[in-house]
């Protein structure tokens, strides 16, 4: 009996150490997170793109970042250490051609105003102290959004495990098993949602055992305050990751389940996050969609010279050219003394009109030439979107088999690089049969996000199946890290009284913490599994 009071006194203690020891891990690479140049801590241009906007927010007072990734190394002047290849360009508000983040603009806009008060506070700059201004943001921000997910996951774990060997071994999962240590030391949409996905979930979980305990008579009440947080939490996972949007929907769903008077404070919630994602759009871009959705021509202007020899280059046809003024003139997209090009688009059978800073595409039909608005943001001189210039993952998988393959079991793969997720389909298993209602639902809609964003990625075009591009895992799920774990801890919990099956388990959190540490020192790297096929030559270098 002794025995069994000390253990459940030392249960909570191991479990806070646990958080600490995950949290001091990411402090410390935090401490010294370096570019690969040693010019500065960004480690990717994905990162790169976020501090850019970041930095012209406070120095610039702009979203515009020509100035940033302009930047030159003192010594090494061909290095631009700002530089990144995600960025589009597209006419500001001063009718001038701009470069912007391609990412959008709401997470980068909030560490903006971490950024704001940090530079009031000590006049320190980006530009000028690009290693240790990060560091201070990165420590100031990442470290207490992985707190949120660790402490809110465990919150969830504390409820579905009814042994102390099986919460243990779910919050060492948590800790150490997945990729969030890694995504924690570069600035990243990934850890925000992921964490938002722990907060729903936390507190979902906490209404529905309150309302649980109210249905036995108990003396309880629920705060409509707990519906606002989940419907502020699942929108501002969407607002990060947008196919989280499936399960920001389900949540809805789950919560009006439970009590219908959670309809309007979680509305509420959701909305106050879509008016500051799209709001920061406009005001960054004047359009309420985010750069990465202008990727193509916009509404036609009019339809021109229907006896025109399509094989006739139109800058060399005076007559189509003088018909393409015109009519930009007659819908007064252009001052009357513009200087005005044609010339060839990036993209086939597509012809960039330019007048001054202004974009406009035309394009053959079969029956004459099509006079559009320009929406493609990724095409500019040097971009690397463009067909010609992509390399490695980014040229796109062709076969949705191997796509498939290769993001389950292969050098991506959600199993072979992080097998605790092997644990999946039993713990599915185990929670659509057991617990109340209320959990069971939970986790059919869980399943059903899976599979709903996994179809989502085999499906997209051939230029979007490139596995996240660079980086450590198929970084696109990251955020169902929080949801996963709330799966598999039934099974854990089982597991925990089996000497055999406890050693399966650990052997698996061995394996996946061998993958999360190959990619401490940043997560924008292959896998170590895609490296070592590239060893092998299976993969071309």
């Amino acid at each position: 009996m002794i025995l069994s009071n000390q253990r459940k006194t030392l249960a909570p203690v191991s479990l806070q150490v646990m958080i600490v020891i995950a949290i001091a891990i990411a402090a410390g690479r935090i401490a010294c997170v370096t570019s690969p140049e040693g010019d500065t801590a960004f480690l990717s241009a994905n990162d790169r793109s976020r501090w850019c906007t970041i930095a012209s927010l406070v120095e610039d007072g702009t979203y515009a970042i020509d100035r940033q990734v302009a930047i030159a190394n003192p010594i090494h002047r061909n290095r631009r250490p700002w530089g990144t290849i995600d960025k589009v360009r597209h006419t500001g508000a001063d009718g001038k051609l701009h470069y912007y983040s391609s990412k959008p603009p709401l997470f980068p806009t909030m560490i903006a105003g971490v950024y704001k008060v940090m530079h009031l506070s000590t006049g320190m700059t980006m530009t000028a102290q690009p290693i240790y201004v990060p560091r201070m943001i990165l420590a100031i921000v990442n470290l207490p959004i992985l707190a949120l997910f660790l402490v809110c996951t465990t919150f969830v774990i504390g409820r579905v495990c009814q042994t102390t060997e099986g919460k243990a071994l779910a919050v060492a999962f948590t800790c150490f098993g997945t990729m969030m240590l890694p995504f924690t030391v570069s600035l990243n949409n990934h850890l925000p949602a992921a964490a938002a996905m722990a907060v729903a979930a936390a507190f979902y979980v906490y209404v529905a055992d309150r309302i649980a305990g109210i249905e036995r008579g108990d003396s309880l009440t629920v705060n409509p305050g707990a519906w606002l947080v989940i419907g502020l939490a699942a929108g501002f996972a969407a607002a990060n990751e947008l196919p989280a949007l499936s399960m920001t929907a389900f949540w809805f769903v789950l919560c009006a389940w439970l009590d219908r008077r959670s309809i309007v404070p979680f509305v509420g919630g959701l909305t106050l996050v879509a008016i500051a994602f799209f709001g920061t759009n406009w005001i960054a871009h004047q359009s309420f969609r985010p750069p990465y959705a202008h990727r193509g021509v916009g509404e036609t202007i009019a339809v021109l010279d229907p006896t025109a020899k399509q094989a006739d280059l139109p800058q060399a046809n005076s007559a189509l050219a003088g018909q393409v003024k015109s009519a930009l003139l007659a819908n007064r997209l252009i001052e009357d003394d513009a200087v005005f090009t044609i010339y060839p688009s990036d993209e086939a059978k597509r012809y960039v009109v330019r007048a001054n800073d202004d974009l406009f595409a035309l394009i053959p039909t079969g029956e004459g030439w099509r006079l559009a608005k320009w929406d493609d943001w990724y095409e500019y001189p040097g971009s690397y979107w463009q067909d010609g210039n992509r390399r490695g993952v980014d040229l796109g998988e062709p076969s949705r088999v191997k796509y498939f393959l290769n993001m389950t079991v292969g050098h991506y793969g959600l199993f072979s690089l992080t097998p605790i997720w092997l644990l999946l389909p039993i713990g599915f298993f185990i929670s659509l049969r057991m617990g109340p209602d209320d959990y069971r639902r939970m986790s059919a809609a869980i399943l059903l996000a899976t599979l709903v964003c996994a179809a989502f990625y085999i499906s997209r075009p051939m230029i979007d199946r490139n596995y996240g591009g660079v980086s450590t895992c198929f970084r696109w799920m990251l955020w169902f890290s929080p949801l996963w774990l709330m799966m598999i801890a039934p099974v854990l919990d089982d597991w925990s009284e089996s000497p055999w099956l406890r050693r399966v388990a650990i052997g698996l959190l061995a394996l996946s913490a061998i993958s999360m540490s190959t990619a401490l020192s940043s997560p924008w790297q292959s896998p170590w599994l895609y490296r070592f096929w590239q060893f092998l030559g299976w993969i071309d270098a």
